[in-house]
């Protein structure tokens, strides 16, 4: 299986510094209250300006400011260091915190932006040089999102692109243990509510335009939540004949046709965050099921890894789900 290497992650730390500044192309997020708010993504987002959506910047950065701790020799280093003294500053977080102020703007990025923010902030406060502290502001903001919305959100999103309940969670969860308590808590709570009594999963996967395995993140969630040993007795009943090969589906890399279609490129983040999932799992499964895990992780890496860069709709965020795959997230 391909491991991350210091030549790799250098490669996936070029791909990134060429696209979290590029500003157009670009597509907002945003609801207009009138003509006045109409502007350019630089102007409204004094950071997360680049990589096509504010979203990806986020997990760009993120990448970034990872690889530049766990490769410090790489030579991309001291340009990473640059922008991100830079771009992620106290004055830069405060516009971004305005921009959530808007009208309209409750479900802004929500939950996939506020999930990668809040891992941005993680890892930026594991550095020396000010970045966390800059978007602490940003990351208590998006914190007191979740905690406001998962009471009154009844039902989780399971479909396997931005709006995935289970995604998002987990990246929450991974932050507020290390931050908030009081909404650890709350994730863990709903997460049980949402995921505690599925049963027999069919993992009816891939859709078209999907770069999350509902199946799979919801596994890797309540693996979170539940720790090894509930966490068996939970998967026995979810997943039951995994240890068969059933659902076959979870087995199969996802055929990408045409990577210069953005939503069709999304499969190629499908194969990479399975592959994390698959990874992350194996550490969970009894011998047998962890050696058909590593395999079909194995599978899935093959089939997209190449792919990282080659074209915008994929480059601009595709390296990030790479990492995840090769390296996870804590």
């Amino acid at each position: 299986m391909a491991v991350l290497t210091a030549d790799m992650a250098n490669a996936f730390a070029e791909i990134a510094l060429g696209h979290v500044r590029q500003e157009y192309p670009h597509k907002l997020d945003q609801v207009l209250n009138g003509s006045d708010e109409l502007a350019a993504p630089r102007a409204l987002h004094p950071i997360f300006h680049g990589s096509f959506d504010w979203h990806s910047c986020v997990h760009g950065y993120w990448l970034l400011l990872r690889l530049r701790r766990r490769f410090p020799e790489i030579v991309a280093a001291g340009r990473i260091d640059a922008l991100a003294d830079a771009m992620l500053t106290a004055e830069k977080a405060a516009g971004e915190l305005a921009y959530l102020d808007r009208p309209y703007a409750a479900g802004f990025e929500r939950p996939y932006g506020w999930a990668w923010l809040l891992t941005l902030h993680r890892e930026a406060m594991r550095h020396d040089r000010g970045w966390g502290e800059a978007l602490q502001p940003l990351a208590t903001a998006f914190a007191e999102r979740f905690r406001s919305f998962l009471p009154k959100q009844t039902y989780p999103i399971r479909v396997g692109t931005h709006p995935n309940t289970a995604f998002a969670l987990i990246h929450a969860l991974a932050w507020a243990d290390a931050f908030d308590a009081g909404l650890a808590e709350l994730i863990r709570s709903r997460a049980l509510d949402y995921f505690g009594e599925d049963r027999d999963c069919q993992a009816w996967e891939p859709g078209g335009d999907e770069f999350l395995s509902s199946a799979l993140v919801e596994a890797l969630c309540m693996l979170r939540v539940l720790g090894h040993e509930r966490f068996g007795r939970w998967r026995n009943h979810f997943l039951p004949k995994l240890a068969a090969r059933d659902p076959a589906t979870l087995f199969v890399p996802a055929l990408v046709s045409d990577r210069a279609d953005g939503k069709i490129a999304h499969l190629d983040g499908f194969n990479l965050s399975r592959a994390w999932c698959w990874r992350e799992l194996a550490d969970a499964f009894d011998p047998h099921l962890a050696a058909l895990a590593n395999q079909a992780a194995a599978a899935h890496l093959e089939a997209s890894l190449p792919f990282v860069a080659g074209h915008y709709m994929g480059e601009h965020w595709l390296a990030t789900f790479a990492l995840l795959a090769l390296d996870g997230l804590d």
